[in-house]
């Protein structure tokens, strides 16, 4: 026999050679093995080596760490004990009181096994056996958990476990199978099932249940939502959530989702059967809906694409709570941006659900073309840009119309020694009107056929002057921006006939107050001389901003395209103003006034508030606005709406929600939530009211639990416990 020892000191051992030779280089039967012990003893004759003492084996990146092993190279056998962990190439870790391995470390049998999966995964048993090259883990008398666990004596039970009689880990397919399973909550055993299986904590994506909604409505009755998600591929999934209801039928929603190189798609079709639909209650009926997106590269700089919003019942999605929209919008396109040059041709379908709504006066447009040229050099010194946008707007009661437009611009900016902003431009537009079906009741002296056509030049001017100066305060800085626009242009441009179809929505706001034009779309045209003037004015802080804008519009005459209540139709407009506020993350205000200039009221008036604190945050918000400031066909609007959500006791929160029609008196919904949430658990109570009705859509309220035993490395904030709708797509 021969002995080296060697306290504290790295010996690096040759295990297949008969004889050795000191400081030989030396390898084993599956690779170089690094040795490091206090004591080594190697037996020459029965080629067994004996190492105790902080032992630490690295064999082909597997790193086995123990009190004391040996090790026989005649079987490729290593038997260790005491303190013993394996860390895996992987970064898996497993414990155990004693083992005997052989295959390079990979497999074999260990007592008091316990092991450490992704980040917070644990397996537990009395017993294991690592087989196939160390991939796979069948365990006896076990316990899983994906929960941390609290080194405090009396708080080491995880929230969640799962106990077998045996567990099988799969490490190729990151999947653990039970065998005669209960499963645990805070100690005590809810559910017992004979044969359950789920991912480990280190798959991201994989096939399986997601979180369950069980509840009960008003408008639904009682429910029960099971979303199934399916992993194709590491770029294609989808989700399935069938839901049964005991007053509305059965829904089934789904969403496929696929992303490529420079692109993707998704789709979200949903159908539903209804046997007591309809005003009367008793109609049966189904009910189907698709939303989706898609964009599709073609060869080189071309794109093609899609935005699909359909539905089969106008009350459909509000009835199941699927989404809140009254008007849909699909397109589908082809486009090539090239440089800054573009080129599009689109077709858009419009679906109203609003009950005042005529579908035969709803436009279909197609196509729309779309062409800007830019170049890359300036001409004349200025930045020069020509458009041309055509669009065949068709339906089957009113008036259809093509147009055609060509537009050219020119604009040159100047910055002044003194730190002066002067911009100058220039713009000619002309367009081509084609009418038809414009006289359906045949009235005499009416074309039904008719062109239009119109020139539309002006000239403007844009001065800004930034004054700059430190503030009283360490690191600040104050902005004082003065601002006016001076545009020369015709009177007119606006001759009868022209149908307005894109240019229905006029507000004047801080977001258009300095603009040159306008005019939303195509159809009408600001004409006639007029100025814009404001000043704007910021103060920077280390931790944020405060800004403040004011401006109003004015002119030699009114101009009689814009209506008495939109804030711009006399010689002189109501004064624009916003105030902002933004101390990220902390804190953002901002509030948006429209004042009439003669009297002093306010016409508009927006306030947003949004604030956070840790965990707990609140947003605020009401908005009072004109007729003509909301979507067409409906009446002024004035509201309030607030939420809140309150962090506590570590992962506990509460929410609450309200929105509150003013102008109507009348709350509009209400919603109210519990829930806890941690790495390992989430759970959520809520409850939510609507007060509003259309047509069989009845005003209802809910009752919503949402369970979610979480398998992997997952954290969620206290708010991802409250879905603003009962039932969300996926």
């Amino acid at each position: 026999m021969r002995r080296w020892t060697a306290p504290l000191l790295a010996a690096t051992l040759a295990l297949t050679s008969p004889q050795i030779a000191a400081g030989e280089s030396i390898v084993g039967k599956h690779g170089d093995v690094l040795m490091r012990a206090d004591d080594v003893v190697y037996d020459m004759n029965s080629s067994v080596v004996t190492a105790q003492g902080h032992v630490e084996v690295d064999y082909n990146n597997r790193i086995l760490n123990a009190d004391q092993i040996t090790y026989n190279q005649k079987t490729d056998t290593v038997v260790a004990s005491g303190h013993l962990t394996i860390l895996s190439p992987n970064g898996d870790v497993g414990f155990a009181k004693s083992a005997t391995l052989t295959n390079g470390l990979r497999d074999g049998v260990l007592e008091s096994f316990s092991a450490l999966i992704g980040q917070n995964g644990r397996l537990a048993a009395g017993r294991a056996v690592r087989t196939g090259g160390g991939t796979t883990v069948i365990a006896t008398n076990a316990a899983y958990t994906p929960c941390k666990i609290c080194n405090k004596p009396g708080q080491r039970t995880p929230l969640w476990q799962v106990k077998a009689g045996r567990v099988t880990w799969d490490q190729i397919k990151h999947r653990i199978y039970f065998r005669d399973a209960m499963v645990e909550m805070f100690g005590v055993p809810v559910l017992y099932t004979p044969y359950l299986s789920q991912a480990d904590p280190t798959v991201k994506r994989q096939s399986g249940i997601l979180t369950p909604e069980i509840g009960n409505s008003s408008a639904l009755g009682a429910f029960a939502r099971l979303p199934v998600y399916i992993s194709l591929t590491d770029s294609r999934d989808m989700t399935l959530a069938p839901m049964l209801t005991s007053r509305s039928g059965e829904l089934v929603e789904g969403e496929y989702r696929e992303r490529w190189n420079s692109g993707g798609m998704w789709l979200q079709p949903s159908l539903a059967y209804n046997p007591k639909g309809g005003i009367s209650g008793t109609e049966k009926q189904w009910y189907s809906s698709l939303f989706g997106s898609g964009r599709i590269p073609l060869s080189g700089t071309w794109l093609t694409g899609y935005d699909v919003q359909l539905t089969s019942n106008d009350t459909y999605l509000k009835r199941y709570d699927i989404s809140n929209d009254d008007r849909l919008v699909s397109d589908a396109f082809v486009e090539d941006i090239n440089g800054r040059n573009r080129f599009a041709v689109t077709g858009y379908f419009f679906q109203g659900l609003r009950a005042t709504d005529v579908p035969g006066t709803i436009p279909i447009v197609l196509p729309l073309i779309e062409y800007t040229y830019i170049p890359q050099n300036d001409i004349l010194g200025g930045h020069f840009r020509f458009d041309i946008n055509s669009a065949s707007i068709s339906q089957d009661i009113g008036v259809d119309s093509q147009r055609i437009t060509a537009e050219s611009s020119w604009r040159l900016p100047y910055v002044t020694e003194a730190g002066q902003l002067i911009t100058f431009q220039a713009d000619v537009r002309g367009d081509v009107y084609h009418l038809s079906h414009a006289n359906p009741l045949n009235l005499p002296g009416v074309q039904d056929n008719k062109f239009i056509f119109r020139g539309l030049p002006y000239i403007a001017a844009d001065w800004r002057w930034p004054f700059v100066s430190g503030g009283a305060i360490s690191q600040t800085a104050i902005v004082i921006e003065p601002i006016v626009q001076l545009i020369a242009a015709p009177y007119g441009g606006n001759p009868r006939g022209i149908p307005n179809e894109d240019s229905t929505d006029i507000e004047l706001d801080e977001t258009d107050l300095f603009s040159f034009q306008r005019m939303p779309g195509y159809d009408l045209w600001e004409s006639g001389p007029r100025a814009n003037a404001g000043v704007r004015t910021e103060a920077y802080f280390p931790s944020g901003s405060v800004e403040a804008l004011i401006g109003q519009t004015f002119r030699m005459k009114p101009d009689p395209i814009f209506a008495a209540d939109t804030g711009i139709a006399g010689k002189t407009s109501d004064l624009i103003g916003r105030f902002t506020i933004k101390f990220p993350p902390y804190l953002s205000l901002t509030n948006r006034v429209d004042i009439d200039e003669t009297d002093g009221s306010i016409n508009r008036n927006e306030v947003y508030l949004d604030g956070q604190l840790g965990r707990s945050s609140v947003e605020l918000s009401y908005v009072r606005l004109p007729q003509t400031a909301v979507a067409l066909g409906l009446v002024s609007r004035e509201e309030v709406n607030g939420q809140a959500t309150l962090g506590f006791f570590n992962h506990w929160s509460a929410f609450a929600g309200a929105r509150r029609d003013l102008q109507a008196s009348r709350m509009i919904d209400t919603e109210l939530g519990l829930g806890y949430e941690d790495e390992c658990l989430g759970i959520s109570v809520s409850y939510q009211r609507k007060y509003t009705r259309d047509r069989d859509v009845l005003p209802a309220s809910a009752v919503l639990l949402r369970f979610n035993l979480k398998t992997g490395d997952q954290t969620g904030k206290p708010s991802d416990l409250f879905d603003r709708h009962v039932f969300s797509t996926p």
